[in-house]
């Protein structure tokens, strides 16, 4: 990947966290709303619904950050080993929260909310750091592909 590139996956990441916050934050708006009205033609969110609905959205957030981190692992071959190691350690812990989402019925057979967002925040760590070995480093045959013997027709 070249620099700019890494650029704009750093931001396309980024932006995935942010879009999945967001769409929390405005389902937690949502249904705080809806819970407040007592009376109304507006069907009101039930919390057990809400719940269920985060719960899917934590799931396919982290299908999502799945599919992408495998990318990765594929694409840095060849990379300093303990680099590889943290990128395939968050892909380990990204199939683990998801795994833990998909078994859950509710936030309470979840561990502690805290533990996730520690979990979270190393893969990100990870990533930026991943990002910006590539940022002063950037591998040769990315930028020029591969290289193979010339074969001369006689």
């Amino acid at each position: 990947l070249p620099l700019p590139q890494i650029e704009v996956f750093k931001q396309g990441f980024n932006q995935k966290i942010r879009e999945g916050q967001k769409k929390l934050h405005q389902m937690w708006l949502d249904w705080s709303r809806n819970s407040s009205k007592e009376s109304g033609d507006e069907i009101s969110g039930e919390p057990e619904e809400m719940e269920s609905l985060a719960l899917l959205m934590a799931c396919s957030i982290t299908q999502q950050l799945q599919v992408t981190c495998c990318k990765i692992v594929s694409a840095i071959q060849g990379l300093p080993s303990n680099l590889q190691g943290k990128v395939k350690q968050s892909l380990n812990t990204i199939e683990e929260l998801h795994a833990a989402f998909s078994a859950a019925n509710s936030f309470q057979d979840l561990s502690s909310s805290v533990l996730i967002q520690r979990k979270l925040a190393v893969i990100q760590e990870y990533m930026e750091e991943l990002l910006d070995y590539l940022k002063n480093n950037i591998p040769l045959s990315w930028l020029v592909g591969p290289f193979s013997p010339r074969v001369e027709e006689v």
